[in-house]
């Protein structure tokens, strides 16, 4: 009698042992097609697909809205979207697969791989290590060199990587965290150094193809040729990009081949499924029993996840406030924060036009990706904390009207600084030179070769390295000239001249006019200075 009730005792234990580290694990909610048409036809998004994964499994994949405004065709579950730095994970999963062949390690010296790299400081050029590649503690400032990639960019990639040396760091070395996406192209030209094969061909054959992702494509020409994919749009006759109506953009633009291994995968609901069923899995393929077909190890997935560095936090001011971390961090082509005591695994991706949030809860067992083919990152954001307080068994809220007023007060505020720009503009004053004067060929260490051109009685501004990138110089005030790009989806920017004692241009400074402007254009890095004999 008391072995029977021994056995049954531990029965009872190891029930409910099985109970508590089994994730509960709560149904799409039952209304998510009807809140997510609603979001998006409340703020103008066109179209939006939705991945969620539980347990390992796909069980929800969905498309809404259409491609592009104006046209029927529907966004489905296969339908691509761009997936912007959410493809970050994506090149780190390419290098986990050398790591995890022994062909790579994470804290190898970049010189290793790619003898002729180097950055700015002899020092770091030395210490430099692939795990430093991704997770933004480089020294580099917010978006350093992007303008090597966007909009677009006719240089190669290992041009790219050798410009970098000319960048000079806003911080000293592993000293803090700040965002860019360089050093991911870095990374892309040392997985080509290693295997012969470019980010885009090692990517397909040895992440996409394992994981069962047959719609995502690494190259634009894969991309373009699925007629199933979506139209980006912008906000762009509101006075500055962000403000307005929805316009169809031209889907050339936004990140050039060289830039996309930080940001160049396109996407659709199901093959994000797939990949986020892989990360839960810690790299065990979908369908794969325990023991089954890796894409990556379980040593890799960890190693992925683990907080490399700290990101700065500050507190969202009401109506969002309540989405303020207590801790956030970077891993390796991850981000790792808290919501509501649990632990969440995170990354946003936007290319011009098209943005996209991919977020995982481990403890849970549970992922999701939300894409939009729109820059309103407030329906991204509303949909998440929706989302997460669903899983996590919170209250149910409008986050997305939330995030919606939030997005409001802030860009008022904005604009009324800029406002007080242009009241202080002294439209009196004269440029210090004819426009001749300033006409002649420029460089940037790192960006390279910029012509301004006297055409008429116009000047002319072009980024050589940037087709398409050209524009008139119209005068400001004083010797500073605003420009009106051709393309008007370009961010326009001030043109400052400074000139020598003899009254030569000795120098050209430029930042963006707008206040709403993203940090990828990094006009305020450049130093422009006459070419020789100009």
């Amino acid at each position: 009698m008391m072995v029977s009730i021994s056995r049954c005792l531990q029965c009872v234990v190891v029930a409910m042992a099985m109970l508590l580290s089994t994730p509960v694990i709560a149904a799409p909610p039952a209304d998510l097609e009807a809140r997510i048409d609603a979001a998006i036809r409340e703020r103008g998004v066109p179209g939006m697909a939705v991945a969620i994964v539980e347990q390992g499994k796909v069980v929800h994949a969905s498309g809404h809205g259409v491609r592009r405004l104006g046209s029927p065709e529907p966004v489905d579950a296969d339908t691509l979207f761009q997936t912007g730095s959410t493809g970050k994970a994506i090149t780190t999963a390419a290098l986990a697969v050398l790591v995890d062949e022994g062909r790579i390690g994470w804290d190898d010296r970049v010189t290793k791989h790619l003898p002729g790299f180097q950055m700015h400081d002899p020092w770091v050029t030395r210490e430099i290590t692939i795990r430093d590649l991704l997770v933004h503690r480089s020294g580099l400032g917010l978006g350093a060199g992007d303008l090597m990639f966007v909009p677009r960019s006719s240089r190669s990639r290992a041009d790219t990587v050798h410009a970098l040396r000319y960048i000079k760091p806003a911080t000293s070395f592993r000293s803090g965290y700040a965002y860019d996406n360089v050093l991911y192209v870095v990374a892309g030209q040392l997985i080509e150094e290693v295997t012969g094969k470019d980010w885009e061909t090692f990517v397909r054959e040895r992440v996409l193809v394992p994981a069962g992702m047959r719609s995502s494509t690494t190259d634009e020409a894969d991309h373009f040729a699925n007629p199933n994919r979506v139209q980006p749009h912008a906000r762009m006759d509101g006075g500055f990009r962000g403000l307005g109506t929805q316009e169809v953009l031209d889907e050339r633009h936004g990140l050039g081949r060289n830039g996309a291994p930080a940001g160049g995968l396109s996407s659709s609901a199901n093959d994000m499924g797939r990949w986020l069923a892989i990360q839960l899995r810690h790299g065990l393929l979908p369908g794969e029993p325990a023991g089954g077909r890796r894409l990556f190890s379980e040593a890799a997935s960890r190693e992925m996840w683990t907080p490399q560095v700290l990101r700065p936090i500050a507190r969202f001011p009401d109506p969002v406030t309540d989405a303020t971390p207590q801790y956030s961090a970077y891993a390796l082509g991850w981000g790792v924060r808290d919501y509501r005591g649990a632990k969440i695994i995170e990354h946003g991706g936007a290319v011009f036009g098209v943005q996209a949030m991919v977020v995982l809860l481990p403890e849970q067992d549970v992922g999701f990706s939300l894409q939009v083919n729109s820059e309103d990152g407030e329906v991204l954001l509303g949909m998440m904390f929706e989302l997460l307080d669903h899983y996590l068994d919170a209250s149910r809220r409008d986050w997305v009207a939330d995030f919606s007023a939030f997005k409001e007060a802030r860009n008022a505020s904005r604009l009324e600084a800029a406002a007080h720009v242009t009241v202080e503009r002294n439209a009196d004053s004269r440029p210090s030179l004819a426009p001749e004067g300033y006409a002649g060929g420029y460089a940037d260490p790192w960006y390279g070769p910029i012509e301004i051109r006297h055409e008429g009685s116009r000047l002319r501004i072009d980024f050589r390295q940037t087709p398409g990138m050209v524009g008139t110089l119209e005068h400001w005030q004083y010797d500073t000239f605003r420009t009106v790009w051709d393309d008007s989806t370009i961010e326009p920017a001030y043109v400052t001249f400074a000139l020598d004692a003899a009254g030569a241009v000795d120098r050209i400074t430029m930042k963006a006019v707008s206040p709403l402007a993203d940090f990828s254009y990094d006009y305020q890095d450049l130093a422009i200075t006459p070419l020789p004999g100009e």
